[in-house]
């Protein structure tokens, strides 16, 4: 990602969080309509739970993609966890098409082709480094 794709992604961001838990509430639904066998995944927290999380942990990411190397071993840890909820590589595909279209209907009129590419490889560079730390985990566990 470069300088200009991480300041986009960060003012985007600041501009979506204001929605609050309708961040939370589209991306889900949008996520179950997609990939329905994900759902099950979810019985023990609400969505309004699991959508805080969510927040919490995109603002998080997000304040520290300008030094992305420093939380890798967190985003690691945190792929590690998602082998034990039966997360599988493909689902990231579809979580991927549920954040952009959360962020397309949230940000309405500023979402365009400029900030789409930046949080695409935003999105593919987390998600491939959690791939890889979750094939390590199974590869460790077998």
């Amino acid at each position: 990602m470069t300088s200009h794709q991480i300041a986009l992604i960060k003012t985007s961001w600041q501009a979506a969080a204001t929605l609050g838990d309708a961040v939370g509430e589209l991306f889900y639904g949008r996520l179950f309509e997609i990939a329905p066998e994900v759902k099950p995944m979810f019985y023990r927290i609400s969505v309004k739970d699991q959508s805080k999380k969510l927040l919490a942990m995109l603002s998080y990411v997000i304040s520290k993609l300008d030094k992305l190397h420093d939380i890798l071993d967190e985003v690691a840890k945190l792929a590690q966890r998602h082998v034990h909820y039966s997360v599988k590589p493909e689902h990231y595909t579809a979580v991927g098409e549920a954040l952009l279209w959360t962020l397309e209907k949230g940000l309405a009129d500023a979402w365009n082709d400029e900030l789409k590419e930046a949080w695409t490889q935003c999105y593919v560079t987390l998600s491939s480094a959690m791939i890889n730390a979750a094939e390590y985990t199974k590869q460790n566990a077998a």
